[in-house]
């Protein structure tokens, strides 16, 4: 009597697996939803092509050419940049802006995180105190502004008066080649309470714990700062370095309302961006004016990779600590 035997062949344990079909249904609604996204997303990516990256590769090109917003543009290589190295002005305004970035920014900064010390102690009206140092920055640097404070530091005005109350320099500021420069270091000062604010934050995420226990090992408050406060909050601090000198590297605004759009007697508010103005808008070289802001822009770029570099040495994160 035989045996019937039935021979199944199976597959093979490594044969890779299909994935089943999605449905079309839910093809469909992923479409849907794609669609959907890039839709909300359009005025966005229409704005940066129309607004952002279109300017800046005309400008790119234009950096390349003579032209005066009149006449077609000539392609003349790097004549611009040649002839911007060999101008007393251009020099000029690269020496004003370093002058202001040097002096502006650590004074700023040195002063938002003395106010935001103090204002980390909890204190009656705390609250109040917060906005009213904050209020400047709500401001900005717009053309009010700038006129308000030249009439300040005008001549016979109230920071005049005080001054020769005082015995001290008299004159007026505005006017004086040796001191105009130091009125817009003094608006940009006035103005820091947006990095009070972002070193307030830092200051709240530092450990109580750490305070005592070095107050009881001996350590005084400057050696509390010096050991414990400045360490912790060192990428806040990296930040508002960035941040700041990136954003003195533009000043315009008040430098073009306070010296009365002269940039300055003797060029002593010559700034970079108010020469750049001058060069495209005034004297129609805006080829010239073009390769101005492609230089600008390769000196913020390098000195940020000067501010990355340099962090390793003195910006202490979380999990260094650890």
């Amino acid at each position: 009597m035989g045996t019937a035997v039935t021979l199944v062949k199976d597959s093979p344990p490594d044969a890779p697996r299909t994935r089943p079909a999605a449905p079309a249904a839910e093809r469909r609604r992923g479409r849907r939803e794609n669609l959907a996204g890039y839709l909300f997303m359009s005025p966005w990516i229409a704005g940066f092509l129309l607004l952002t990256a279109g300017p800046m590769a005309a400008s790119l090109y234009f950096a390349f050419t003579d032209y005066n917003l009149f006449d077609s543009p000539r392609w003349i290589g790097f004549d611009n940049f040649t002839t911007m190295f060999d101008d007393p002005r251009w020099q000029k305004s690269v020496e004003v802006t370093a002058k202001y970035v040097v002096i502006g920014t650590p004074l700023k900064l040195l002063l938002a995180l003395g106010v935001a010390l103090l204002l980390a102690q909890s204190r009656r009206g705390q609250a109040f105190y917060r906005a009213a140092f904050y209020a400047p920055s709500l401001i900005g640097a717009s053309v009010s502004v700038g006129f308000v404070w030249r009439a300040l530091f005008s001549d016979d005005a109230v920071v005049d008066r005080t001054q020769s109350f005082l015995g001290f320099h008299a004159g007026g500021w505005v006017g004086d080649p040796d001191w105009v420069l130091y009125s817009l270091v003094a608006l940009t000062v006035w103005q820091f309470g947006a990095p009070m604010v972002i070193f307030l934050a830092g200051l709240k995420q530092v450990p109580r714990e750490l305070y005592e226990a070095a107050e009881v090992d001996g350590a005084g408050p400057l050696r509390r700062f010096w050991s414990i406060t400045l360490p912790m909050i060192s990428p806040v601090l990296f930040f508002n370095v960035l941040l700041e000198t990136i954003h003195s590297f533009q000043i315009f605004g008040s430098a073009y309302v306070v010296s009365n759009t002269t940039c300055g007697p003797a060029d002593a508010t010559l700034v970079y961006t108010c020469y750049l103005y001058q060069k495209g808008f005034k004297e129609s070289q805006m080829g010239f004016a073009s390769a101005m802001a492609w230089m600008l822009l390769l000196a913020v770029a390098l000195v940020t990779a000067v501010l990355f570099w340099s962090q390793k040495r003195w910006v202490h994160y979380e999990e260094d600590a650890r």
